[in-house]
């Protein structure tokens, strides 16, 4: 197969010859590697790779890829980091629209008519930036003879990838892991892999999150070999009976592989005592089913209470060939019948934030500095949730919040604010994803994605199917795909496709300035566990909750937190002590997102916000509106969240 840059155009192409998305589990040779987390199956691509920037798909050096192409005349770049922040593209940060609204013409692709396919839209795109990548690489020894992949946890926004000159595949999704299998082509030595990074394709419109638009290798390319046998996803199915000090433990594996040999499934407490401990023949498929547990330690924001899974495969002399460790926890979620959220049997109260993935320096490239940072902000602060808007987040937050309780909302890579919404006004006449046919099956493959990678994390309470993106037939698809794999969690989607019903829950509604009833049945039912609301003033929250409400109430987002903000916060949390089916928010938001650069007047390092760098157009300072300054120092209103989220710890 040849590579396509027509592809880029193509909503229904979105992943060519990508591996099957997977738990994000590590793997290890013994017990010794784990405890000092370092596998002899990986090894890091991480640093200097050979760079040609272009400014446009025309410009592009075509056959870059080939073994023999001469890139002396290339630039370097770190991996991972932001083609922009290295100077080669202009920083440009937007809201609700479209970069190239009022410069170029474009429509999503079908969106106005089921033969408008919109050709060469990106493909031909003059503000289509486009990075190639180049690296020369050994393969470590402990690698070689094994079959090899390749993981690029975080790409922005569509890669193509080759290997000594063969063509191995394609990938959009910026922010879930594209893994590629390497083995047909995979040299012990003077390997050169080549990827081609262009910053739009049709991606570009459900990635319209309110965020600087980036482009490039952002997060982490690692090599991966596989063991004779080789665990590739396993689900940890932990249940909790209604008593909730008994339960059940479920397991089941997918094995590549599977020479002869044995799979035993260890279970620790915290304690070191074993609670589960069962031996299997490997096989292409192993599960566990009711196991019984007693005694159980619940997994809650007070007590991250985490026990130890440990899965040894081993040949059938019974050499240990692979190890997976995994921590997981028992907790139960639910709405009870007089429709409150309660956690192990007990109301939830959720104390959040929106957090955008952010360094003043690096962007979106963050460190794991900065993420356990953010987790010591959230303890001092009684902050005990978080969504990850509006994208699944690096790999390591997920573990983070496992073991420092932190509530999880995990979000899907979605949002296409600006196909519904011009000028303020509710205009879904090209809204994608929508009812489109043709982007459909993009959207369920990111809830499919982001389910599999994350699906054995305690911390995530709700699955959402992403942010202001109006509603549509793909939506409740990806709403369905979530029930019919996961009965353990809520799904929750704001949805802001509210229909004239709400007049009855809500009376004092302004129709004009919430409800959108032309070309929008009502798919209130269909979407969301929660009735989750963004910004509804507190006199309406009230009159929600006053009016017999079927669906506990949440705000996904609310106090937006920009200049000198979050002031009225007490008024929401009143309405926790009257109300038990209100169960808190999200605050917008937790960073600012900022940039460091040295001022050439002054001759110090300085913050700049959207509107800054000559980006036009813009939203402006509208990307400040953290609790928090891009440098991670506190402003005034986090002394506020502190005081009012430490009512309910």
């Amino acid at each position: 197969m040849e590579a396509d840059i027509k592809w880029l155009d193509d909503p229904e192409t979105f992943r060519v010859n990508q591996l099957p998305a997977h738990s994000d589990h590590h793997y290890y040779g013994n017990y010794r590697e784990w405890q000092t987390h370092a596998s002899r199956f990986v090894q890091s691509l991480n640093g200097q790779w050979q760079f040609k920037f272009s400014a446009n798909p025309q410009e592009r050096p075509v056959d870059f890829y080939a073994v023999d192409y001469d890139t002396s005349a290339f630039d370097r770049i770190k991996v991972p980091s932001e083609i922009e922040l290295s100077d080669y593209a202009q920083n440009n940060y937007i809201n609700t629209l479209m970069p190239w609204e009022g410069k170029i013409y474009r429509r999503p692709a079908y969106a106005l008519s089921a033969d408008d396919a919109q050709e060469g839209s990106f493909s031909e795109g003059k503000d289509n930036t486009v990075g190639s990548y180049v690296r020369h690489f050994d393969l470590d020894p402990a690698l070689r003879g094994k079959d090899i992949r390749i993981c690029f946890e975080g790409v922005e926004r569509s890669m193509y990838l080759w290997l000594n000159g063969h063509f191995i595949g394609y990938a959009e999704d910026s922010f879930t892991p594209s893994e590629f299998d390497l083995t047909p082509y995979i040299q012990d030595e003077d390997n050169v892999i080549a990827v081609r990074v262009y910053k739009h394709s049709t991606a570009s419109w459900i990635e319209d999150q309110d965020m600087f638009r980036f482009s490039g290798i952002f997060r982490n390319v690692e090599l991966k070999a596989a063991p004779v046998t080789h665990i590739e996803d396993l689900t940890i199915m932990p249940h909790v009976n209604d008593d909730f000090q008994t339960g059940t433990f479920n397991f089941a594996a997918r094995l590549s592989g599977a020479a002869a040999g044995s799979v035993r499934i260890l279970v620790h407490d915290a304690d070191g005592n074993v609670v589960v401990d069962e031996t299997l023949p490997t096989d292409e498929h192993i599960e566990l089913n009711e196991i019984a547990v007693e005694n159980l330690h619940l997994w809650d924001n007070h007590h991250p209470y985490l026990y130890q899974l440990l899965v040894e495969v081993r040949d059938a002399d019974g050499r240990l060939v692979e190890l997976v460790p995994y921590q997981f926890g028992f907790r139960r979620i639910e709405i009870s019948a007089n429709h409150v959220v309660l956690l192990n049997g007990h109301r939830l109260i959720i104390n959040g934030v929106n957090r955008h993935e952010w360094d003043a320096r690096g962007g979106r490239s963050i460190t794991l500095t900065d993420m356990e940072d953010d987790i010591k902000t959230f303890k001092e602060n009684n902050i005990n949730a978080v969504r990850t808007c509006h994208y699944p987040d690096q790999i390591p937050w997920y573990y983070l919040c496992d073991r420092n309780g932190i509530y999880m909302m995990a979000e899907n890579n979605l949002e296409s604010h600006a196909t519904w919404q011009k000028m303020g006004a509710i205009e879904p006449s090209y809204n994608v994803p929508g009812s489109v046919p043709q982007w459909k099956e993009v959207v369920v493959d990111r809830a499919r994605t982001n389910y599999e990678t994350f699906k054995n994390h305690p911390a995530i309470l709700f699955w959402s199917l992403g942010n202001e993106s109006f509603a549509g037939d793909n939506l409740v698809a990806m709403q369905q795909f979530y029930k019919q794999h996961d009965a353990t969690r809520l799904v929750h989607y704001e949805g802001v496709c509210h229909t004239h019903n709400y007049q009855k829950q809500i009376p004092s509604l302004d129709p004009e300035q919430y409800l959108s009833k032309e070309g929008c049945k009502d798919y209130r039912p269909e979407l969301s566990d929660v009735e989750s609301w963004m910004y509804l003033p507190p006199h309406q929250v009230e009159e929600y909750l006053q009016n017999n409400p079927d669906k506990p109430f949440m705000e996904c987002e609310y106090m937006h937190d920009m200049g000198n903000s979050d002031g009225g916060m007490g008024s929401y949390i009143k309405l926790l002590d009257k109300y038990p089916q209100y169960f808190g928010g999200f605050i917008w938001d937790f960073i600012d997102q900022a940039l460091i650069v040295h001022d050439q007047i002054s001759g110090q390092d300085v913050m700049r916000y959207g509107g800054d760098f000559d980006d036009r157009h813009s939203d402006y300072e509208f990307s400040g509106d953290g609790l928090m300054f891009a440098d991670r120092t506190p402003k005034p209103a986090m002394q506020e969240v502190k005081y009012y989220y430490g009512l309910h710890k």
